[in-house]
């Protein structure tokens, strides 16, 4: 199944979205990239390294801006139609997840054989390589939900 595909899956399980959201919120974690490795099986540290290089840069240039840009607009703004507002701001989070699924077309393209890593340790492997390790009782209660 493709990742995009298996994602929306994913991300339609009781816990998931909530979880993903902590992981990405209070712990500065990527969500596609961790999704990407559960996904994957991803064990192999020369892979995780590519892929966690490939979502910095991506969450620099797109995913991070809307991800500002959207939250930014969240509040009313003086002079300007709260209607309009939030239409735009229902556009940038279209274009958001369109940047989010860029990257994770981008990274199933990494290509490689799934490593067979059970869900928990290919989130930690990932965490890992994104940079500071979220919490381990945030990554067990991710792999928990996906089941």
């Amino acid at each position: 199944m493709a990742l995009w595909d298996w994602t929306l899956r994913a991300y339609g399980q009781p816990g998931v979205p909530d979880t993903c959201l902590t992981l990405q919120d209070a712990h500065g974690q990527n969500t596609p990239l961790l999704l990407w490795a559960v996904w994957a099986e991803a064990d192999d540290p020369a892979l995780l390294a590519r892929a966690a290089d490939l979502a910095h840069r991506w969450d620099a240039l797109a995913v991070g801006p809307l991800r500002d840009l959207r939250r930014a607009l969240k509040p009313a703004f003086a002079g300007v139609e709260d209607r309009e507002r939030e239409g735009l701001r229902e556009d940038v989070k279209a274009a958001e997840l369109r940047a989010e699924r860029v990257l994770m077309e981008a990274l199933e393209a990494l290509g490689g054989e799934p490593g067979g890593a059970p869900a928990l340790a290919a989130l930690e492997a990932a965490s890992k390589a994104w940079g500071r390790p979220a919490p381990a009782d945030a990554l067990a209660a991710l792999a928990a939900a996906l089941g």
